[in-house]
């Protein structure tokens, strides 16, 4: 069994090192670059945890060990108002959205509900703190689990404007 728990400060290299390997296991990070994303993962997190930018959630064995099985997180950040619903029920939202990122569960623990769990316990906390669209990028595997907590796809694109 596991809890369900909020990340913090001290749990900046599992979710470091969870970042990673999802990369990793997606085929999308060349081993060679795997210390700089951890790196700059970890440096990233050293701020945006402390002010709230970054909330992040960890499945967390109940056992001795403690040990940490999956985590998701949560971006938080403002943008321009946008419309939302449609019809006669349609309105203009503030701004306040999130943007799901380190969703992983480690292999020996998958399909064992744990990503529902912490996608759950994310939903729930941005309800209450007021977030009006949460947003993510969804691997092929993740697909099935973010259609059913009602994530609908959308029409963005994106640009890289990075070279190696």
């Amino acid at each position: 069994m596991h809890d369900i728990r909020l990340a913090a400060v001290d749990d900046i290299p599992v979710i470091a090192r969870h970042r990673v390997r999802m990369f990793e296991d997606m085929a999308l990070l060349p081993p060679a670059q795997a210390p700089v994303m951890f790196d700059r993962t970890v440096r990233f997190l050293e701020r945006a945890i402390p002010s709230g930018e970054y909330v992040g959630w960890l499945a967390v064995s109940r056992d001795a060990h403690g040990s940490v099985a999956g985590g998701a997180g949560l971006q938080t950040r403002t943008v321009l108002p946008f419309p939302f619903g449609g019809g006669a029920g349609a309105g203009v939202g503030t701004g306040r959205e999130a943007l799901v990122i380190n969703v992983y569960t480690e292999p020996e623990s998958r399909m064992l509900g744990l990503a529902r769990r912490l996608m759950e316990a994310l939903i729930d906390w941005s309800r209450a703190a007021g977030i009006e669209r949460i947003a993510l990028h969804a691997s092929p595997s993740g697909r099935p689990l973010y259609d059913g907590l009602g994530f609908v796809s959308t029409n963005e694109m994106r640009l890289m404007l990075l070279t190696r």
